[in-house]
């Protein structure tokens, strides 16, 4: 049975990410999967991040649970050693010969890291593009750009990529997953644009009199009016944007990881501009945020279960409030097939909340 990887038509052509950058370390490898491809990272004595196969040449064994000795990794099973190339460079059972009888590897992949993430390739050949661009941080991608704060929260949801990013953008669910804690429901239209490209879609909501749960304690003391964007980038990373007023604002951003076709990893940043409130903030705001994903875990979970239990396959009704979410799958879709991406278009609706 062919893996996610090979199924993934030109999905696979995208830096995924494979761990926050504090989880590996030069004392223990660390297991990954990504399309369901299994990888060990682990760190060099120079700082290095290494990303191989997790799987032994010899017998199979999980390298992801052996050791590093200095900057090589040993399998548990037989202590098979590999270097940072994924060359095997020993073999204790044939003594201590200065190279194996066997010439063999155990593949390697590229890897980035950037934004206090590992970031790994999972296309075939080279990479010929740069991950995404993470907001608010500084030029070099490893601290928050001045005047802004963050912290990163990963999350696990038992569901699929397309249906976690169609969620994270999707404004009619909000009044009823997080009620309460989000939005309340207020009877109102919203002009919405859609905006589909080549590799996104674009939303922006035309109601500056919207407003979150907390925003008046925390984000918006002043009740300026809030711009509202959320933005899906190919193939996996959605952006959603709160602005109050240009000198305060909120932003959700989520890489989703596909472990399995419902197995997802969601690293969200959240990032947040609010003058003297920033230091408070980075405690008050993750109670919050945790609860609000804690929500969506809930009802994902759901939504994937029923998906299975109905084989697997979606059959999904849809009216204007759901454009977004068609031109998510159709994107999705064409890259999956093979195909080239539809045709940008703008579409204007009109949704009540």
């Amino acid at each position: 049975m062919t893996s996610m990887r090979e199924r993934a038509g030109r999905l696979r052509d995208h830096w995924y990410v494979a761990a926050r950058s504090d989880e590996v370390t030069t004392k223990k490898p660390l297991g990954s999967v990504i399309l369901e491809q299994p990888l060990v990272l682990f760190r060099t004595s120079k700082g290095r991040v290494v990303v191989l196969e997790d799987r032994c040449a010899h017998r199979n064994a999980k390298l992801s649970e052996g050791d590093v000795w200095g900057d090589r990794l040993g399998c548990p099973y037989h202590g098979w050693t590999y270097d940072c190339e994924g060359r095997l460079v020993n073999v204790p059972s044939e003594g201590p010969r200065s190279l194996p009888v066997l010439e063999c590897s155990v593949p390697r992949f590229h890897v980035l890291e950037r934004y206090g993430l590992v970031w790994v390739w999972m296309g075939h050949g080279a990479p010929d593009k740069e991950p995404f661009v993470m907001p608010h941080f500084d030029a070099e991608g490893r601290g928050d750009e001045e005047g802004w704060g963050g912290y990163w929260m990963t999350t696990d949801f038992a569901n699929g990529v397309t249906n976690l990013v169609e969620n994270f953008m999707d404004v009619p669910h909000t009044v009823f997953v997080h009620k309460g804690w989000f939005r309340r429901t207020a009877n109102k239209k919203i002009k919405t644009k859609v905006e589909r490209t080549k590799d996104s879609v674009l939303v922006t909501y035309d109601q500056p009199s919207d407003s979150i749960g907390f925003t008046g304690r925390i984000l918006n003391p002043s009740g300026a009016p809030m711009v509202h964007t959320d933005k899906f980038y190919m193939p996996n990373v959605t952006r959603v944007d709160y602005d109050f007023g240009g000198e305060r604002g909120f932003v959700i951003t989520s890489t989703c990881t596909p472990r399995g076709p419902f197995d997802t990893r969601v690293y969200t940043r959240i990032s947040y501009q609010l003058g003297r409130w920033n230091r408070l903030a980075r405690h008050l705001l993750p109670p919050y945020t945790r609860e609000v994903i804690r929500q969506d875990v809930v009802i994902m979970r759901n939504q994937g279960d029923n998906l299975q239990r109905y084989g697997g396959t979606p059959r999904f009704l849809s009216t204007a409030a759901d454009v977004l979410h068609e031109h998510i799958e159709s994107l999705r879709d064409h890259a999956t097939r093979g195909d080239d991406a539809p045709e940008p278009r703008v579409d204007v609706i009109e949704m009540w909340i």
